[in-house]
């Protein structure tokens, strides 16, 4: 009985120890964006134009928290969204000041895909991938997979648009096995390897 227990008891601090997650083959990937609907990302410099209304524009930088301040609007999210759909709100909420405001977006600098790669890597840190880049190349460029590393408990921690715990194995991303080797990491994406 109390050998059982134990069993039972160390495979459930095992579970927990790798926590909810959902494999990659099973994650729900967003459609693909019009590749000419730019999704704008943290670092990204905005040019926010209000026809006719200087004071009301603005050129800002994307925050972390995917957030730009904007005069009379104040925090205003931008990250994630494509420049028309932010353009879209900007106009619709300046519209208690303004009665036919005309809003245009556009992306003046756009800057890499900035991802931390954390656990059992040689070299753990946070490093500036092209974007588009996947998996595997943030594994690369962090030196690879220690001895102690489990080669089937690799992770991508997504933010956006919907938050996920997305669990791939090295074989899979290195044999370019199912959607493993295809899934593209996104900004505040994070890679841990346990």
């Amino acid at each position: 009985m109390f050998l059982s227990r134990g069993i039972f008891l160390l495979a459930l601090c095992a579970c927990a120890r790798v926590g909810p997650y959902v494999w990659v083959d099973e994650y729900p990937e967003p459609p693909e964006q019009d590749p000419g609907d730019y999704q704008i990302a943290p670092g990204d410099l905005l040019s926010i134009r209000v026809y006719g209304q200087d004071a009301m524009s603005a050129r800002e930088r994307v925050r972390q928290d995917g957030k730009v301040t904007l005069p009379l609007l104040g925090d205003v999210q931008a990250a994630g969204l494509p420049t028309s759909v932010l353009a879209d709100q900007v106009k619709t909420r300046l519209k208690g000041y303004l009665a036919t405001p005309t809003v245009s977006v556009a992306v003046e600098e756009t800057k890499g895909l900035a991802v931390p790669v954390l656990g059992e890597v040689t070299r753990p840190g946070q490093y500036t991938l092209d974007k588009g880049a996947g998996v595997l190349e943030a594994l690369a460029i962090a030196g690879g997979l220690t001895e102690f590393a489990h080669r089937d408990r690799v992770f991508v921690l997504r933010k956006l648009p919907n938050p996920a715990r997305i669990r791939l194995t090295f074989e899979s991303l290195s044999r370019g096995i199912g959607k493993a080797s295809t899934l593209r990491l996104h900004p505040g994406d994070a890679v841990v390897v346990e």
